[in-house]
């Protein structure tokens, strides 16, 4: 039996855009020919997969029936949601279709995932669907190559030929992710694999109230070929949580699928950063470059409310001391550590690292060593020129 997939996407990107609801949620930003709904579309289309269901909020019909008839998905099943209520009402909604049946492998995948290896992927989801039955649910995780405070972690215990996760870390702090990657954890990815049957058995025992009015809400629904609308008088009294905490945090029959894989959820614009830093020379163009007595900078990308830069600050030199009031800046380190200036904070940051500048800070990079700095930069607002600088302090005497 194929696995049937399904694509979750009703986020409305709030850690992207957190001052704004004007912006596309971030799996339908175009990061430069490509998003990353369309790389989840592109992943599914192999002989394991049955047609996809889609699940995402009615705000976003018109996007998924555009990008579905772009890519040439022509079988298909969509399910409205008419408000936000989190992921674990998605999820059993989805297994409730009446058409699929009861022994269904069912995965479940998050639309805002960016994962390099597929053929890696499907080989774990073909070697562990024979493990499925009516009770238990397989999480994939991703083995770290970084301690992250961004993602959540689950222990395992070998238990016959499965992996059964024993405890979930939910986004730990640095020091506590070095600690816990140091004995085994894995970053919980969110993608799931189980029956249909197994979703709802589990609702049934540990959310029988989500459990009852998202059925009711879905045998209300309106069917439009093959979209459904669910009944917004019944959905929007389901509790707002998240599968995690609902099911698999209370579930005795969860178990863990350990892979390896280049994987990010893309949730800040760190991890943004470190794709349009790997895929630099995709992106350069030489007319992009401009060169300031500091260093340079290069625009690597103009996506809609976002500009992505490289920015090189040379030995011993400073940009100046400045705010901009129409944008707010996300900095992480690629070489060189800089001295920043955030209003009165002033600290050094190093590889990797990052920092966020609000609309309306007063800021600077300087770099006080005889190693360039380079940042990538990606700037977030309604004007992104260079126009929108307010200068206090240049040693380059370009004060305003």
């Amino acid at each position: 039996m194929k696995v049937i997939p399904v694509i979750m996407c009703g986020g409305s990107g709030t850690r992207l855009w957190p001052e704004s609801k004007k912006n596309l949620p971030k799996q339908f930003i175009d990061f430069g020919g490509w998003t990353l709904f369309q790389k989840t579309i592109e992943r599914i289309k192999n002989p394991i997969f049955d047609y996809p269901i889609i699940s995402t909020n009615i705000l976003y019909e018109k996007l998924i029936h555009k990008f579905l008839k772009k890519f040439k998905v022509k079988d298909y099943r969509i399910i409205l949601e008419p408000v936000k209520k989190n992921t674990a009402p998605a999820i059993l909604s989805s297994a409730l279709l009446k058409e699929i049946p009861f022994d269904q492998p069912m995965i479940f995948f998050p639309a805002d995932h960016l994962i390099d290896n597929n053929n890696q992927l499907i080989k774990s989801i073909n070697s562990n669907k024979k493990h499925l039955n009516k009770e238990n649910i397989f999480i994939f995780g991703i083995k770290p190559n970084i301690a992250s405070s961004e993602y959540g972690y689950f222990y395992t215990k070998r238990s016959k030929k499965t992996n059964k996760v024993i405890k979930f870390i939910e986004k730990p702090s640095i020091n506590v992710a070095k600690k816990i990657i140091s004995r085994g954890a894995y970053w919980n990815s969110g993608i799931l694999l189980a029956r249909k049957e197994s979703i709802i058995k589990n609702f049934k025992i540990y959310q029988p109230n989500i459990f009852n009015i998202c059925n009711e809400s879905l045998s209300m629904r309106k069917k439009n070929n093959n979209v459904y609308f669910l009944k917004k008088d019944k959905f929007k009294k389901i509790k707002s949580i998240s599968f995690d905490y609902a099911i698999l945090e209370k579930s005795k029959n969860v178990n863990g699928i350990k892979i390896k894989l280049s994987w990010s959820d893309l949730g800040s614009w760190r991890e943004i950063s470190k794709v349009f830093k790997k895929n630099k020379l995709k992106y350069f163009k030489k007319s992009n470059t401009f060169f300031r007595p500091w260093g340079k900078y290069i625009n690597l990308y103009s996506g809609k409310g976002f500009l992505v830069k490289e920015l090189t600050v040379n030995p011993l030199s400073s940009i100046s001391l400045q705010k901009h009031q129409h944008r707010a800046e996300h900095w992480t380190i690629i070489n060189g550590k800089p001295k920043i200036t955030i209003n009165n904070k002033k600290f050094f940051k190093s590889l990797n690292e990052s920092v966020n500048i609000p609309k309306g800070s007063i800021h600077r990079i300087e770099n006080i060593f005889k190693e360039p700095v380079k940042i990538i930069e990606i700037q977030t607002g309604s004007i992104l020129k260079e126009t929108d600088i307010v200068r206090y302090k240049d040693i380059y005497g370009r004060v305003n």
